[in-house]
């Protein structure tokens, strides 16, 4: 006995501070996430109210110079069904004639269109000893690694932008600045300093956070720390060692001690 599904919408809100860039990020990786997700159930079919993507009528690429006769199959990501549901899972509680709802909507229409402009083509050939007499095509989502990694990109290059006069339309506040695309990932306030603590705004600073010397990325000393120096001190951890295998079918091992140079921000 099948079981039954029913889809539940329930309004968003970021708990980060309205109109920073972490605000405009997170709109859009959860916006992308719930468009992916349904798309996948669609495809695998674990909702009742959508199933594969429909046959299109437009040739795949390559099908014209690969000869011989093509056709859509396969189960192609529902994408536009996942699309569909996001829209009315994240906009739902926006209000477009507010600076914040016309920021928030313009992300998580940037977070959707990071899966839409990245779908891709896949076809496989048929026919007789390896022949490509007919092509078979179907459509599918890129990895959602490689969809957050692409909004992580519109974060770091992400658009300073202000509401115009008419209260309509956001356009970035440097007009030297490129004019924000559908695509690209838009903010209204400076990110709150997220060095020191402010509860309030939702950041517990990085005092007392564990850093790598060695490292000259976000966990680095240099950065985490703000510049504020560090302290190392030596501790000793537990951890698995010699360990054995019994027949059948166990492992043992036993706790060795190690010391191991820390380091901290002031």
């Amino acid at each position: 006995m099948g079981h039954e599904h029913r889809i539940l919408i329930h309004p968003f809100r970021s708990s980060c501070v309205p109109g920073s860039r972490e605000t405009a990020f997170l709109h859009a990786i959860v916006s992308a996430g719930v468009a992916y997700g349904v798309a996948r159930a669609c495809s695998t079919g674990e909702l009742q109210e959508c199933s594969c993507s429909k046959a299109k009528t437009k040739p795949p690429p390559g099908a014209e110079s690969a000869g011989g006769e093509w056709e859509w199959g396969g189960c192609s990501h529902n994408i536009r069904f996942g699309d569909n549901l996001s829209k009315e899972f994240m906009d739902a509680n926006e209000v477009a004639a507010d600076d914040t709802g016309l920021m928030n909507l313009h992300n998580n229409e940037a977070g959707r269109k990071a899966i839409k402009s990245n779908m891709k083509v896949t076809c496989k050939c048929h026919g007789v000893s390896g022949s490509c007499a007919t092509m078979v095509c179907w459509e599918s989502m890129p990895s959602f690694r490689q969809v957050g990694d692409l909004i992580m990109g519109k974060y770091h290059g992400a658009t300073y932008v202000k509401i115009n006069k008419k209260g309509s339309r956001l356009r970035q506040r440097n007009k030297r600045h490129k004019r924000p695309t559908a695509h690209d990932v838009v903010y209204l306030d400076d990110s709150p300093d997220y060095c020191e603590v402010d509860v309030a705004k939702g950041s517990y600073g990085t005092h007392g956070r564990k850093c790598n010397r060695t490292s000259a990325g976000v966990d680095g000393c240099q950065l985490l720390c703000c510049n504020r120096d560090f302290v190392s001190r030596e501790e000793i951890t537990e951890e698995s060692c010699n360990c054995k295998f019994k027949w059948c079918c166990e492992v043992t091992c036993k706790k060795c001690k190690k010391k191991e140079l820390v380091h901290y921000c002031k």
